[in-house]
């Protein structure tokens, strides 16, 4: 296999023998004649692999070995150093300033050509190293995720189930209660109006209840009950419809059910803790036809990207709150739906958050890349979202963003492109 070679040589005929050698073997040979040249054109030109001499002007073949081992761009690059050096102490030393191998002087052609075929497996494997652990990362990733929301899943439908029953049987009777007690009052009244001049005894329990505030309150406490338990029935219907562990199979949904689910799980941090909304959420949603997707999937989706922008919001307030002079801006999530006229849902969700540089952009849908303090983010939550968008819905997840600016993400979703079946 071709490859690209740099030659490094201070000596003129050395460097006229190599590349001679190395072109005849059907490789690109690249030519520097000292240590300096040699690190400027590697930096910018990567070759697969180096031959240099040891003994050069400016910079020798050792610390040239040392500083392109020290750089992790770099270091994958096998190099093999030019020496009339026997002696095991020069080899060792070499071997430490990070040289793979050794070539002595006079060259021979033959063993020039054995020694680069070595070096050149030797980097192809390394390459199919690499990339075997780069899948194996992405594939531990997706298993513990799937395994955690998998549990979590279950765990939510347990709960949701185990709060549904009781909710609903109180739910169910507050109604009853309700006009009962209103019986009760009426009756209450009547007996006044039939003995407007009850007894001492009987005068003293009134005063004692304060049976006229008990009448006005009593119908508030009741009202505010059934709130919270329509409250508690919107949060089990929720949390059912984010696990949706009875539809692991691509069917059609309403895209913003679960957005909303998403939406209706996060609501403790879009508020502050007096109950004020601190966060401005903004649904600009189109008409959208049911969609075939894996539902329970989608809504991880959705509620990843969503915390991302909470927590955007909150480094921004944080940043703010530190400098004084900054302009204080409503922190804001906007949210917008659209069907494309080629067939393809787009889902948009946008914050006035904190902002990502280019060189995080770049790497955020990488698995176990986080900028979040230890303990705050494991670096899955977007890699798994862009499997999910991109592998199992045959769609596209994007990232555009600016430094103290925001970001925005967008989520492309064919129909009819599941890939995972």
């Amino acid at each position: 296999t071709m490859a690209k070679i740099l030659a490094v040589d201070d000596d003129i005929t050395v460097q006229i023998i190599l590349q001679e050698l190395l072109e005849s073997e059907g490789h690109e040979v690249l030519l520097a004649d000292d240590g300096e040249a040699a690190l400027r054109q590697t930096q910018k030109l990567k070759p697969d692999l180096i031959i240099c001499d040891w003994m050069m002007p400016k910079l020798d073949g050792l610390e040239l070995c040392r500083r392109i081992k020290a750089d992790p761009q770099l270091a994958t690059i096998f190099l093999i150093l030019l020496t009339i050096r026997e002696q095991v102490a020069d080899r060792v030393q070499g071997l430490d300033s990070g040289a793979d191998d050794f070539l002595s002087k006079p060259i021979e052609p033959s063993e020039l050509q054995a020694r680069v075929r070595s070096g050149l497996r030797l980097c192809q494997l390394n390459k199919q190293l690499s990339q075997t652990l780069h899948e194996l990362k992405q594939t531990q990733s997706q298993l513990v995720q799937s395994e955690k929301m998998s549990s979590l899943g279950q765990m939510i439908a347990g709960i949701a189930h185990e709060i549904n029953n009781p909710v609903t049987f109180i739910h169910g009777n507050l109604s009853h209660i309700e006009d009962y007690s209103q019986d009760l009052l009426d009756l209450v009244e009547c007996y006044q109006q039939e003995y407007p001049h009850p007894s001492p005894h009987l005068q003293n329990k009134i005063t004692d209840v304060n049976l006229d505030f008990l009448s006005q309150d009593f119908p508030k406490v009741l009202a505010s009950m059934k709130i919270g338990t329509e409250r508690l029935r919107e949060l089990v219907l929720s949390l059912r419809k984010f696990s949706r562990l009875d539809e692991a199979e691509r069917k059609p949904v309403d895209i913003h059910e679960g957005i909303e689910s998403a939406l209706f799980l996060v609501q403790h941090r879009l508020s502050t803790s007096a109950g004020q909304p601190w966060i401005q959420i903004i649904k600009e949603y189109g008409e959208l036809p049911p969609f075939e997707c894996y539902p329970g999937q989608l809504n991880q989706v959705f509620l990843h990207i969503i915390n991302n922008a909470i927590d955007a919001l909150e480094r921004n307030q944080e940043k703010e709150t530190v400098n004084d002079y900054l302009p204080q801006t409503i922190p804001t999530i906007k949210i917008k739906t659209t069907l494309q006229k080629n067939y393809q849902v787009l889902v948009r969700i946008i914050d006035n958050g904190i902002g990502i540089s280019d060189s995080v952009k770049t790497r955020i849908f990488d698995p176990f890349f986080t900028t979040k303090p230890v303990g705050q983010g494991r670096g899955l939550g977007l890699s798994i979202a862009h499997q999910i968008v991109v592998k199992q819905h045959g769609g596209e997840l994007e990232c555009v963003s600016q430094p103290n600016i925001g970001t925005e993400m967008i989520i492309k979703l064919p129909f009819k492109k599941c890939l995972l079946t």
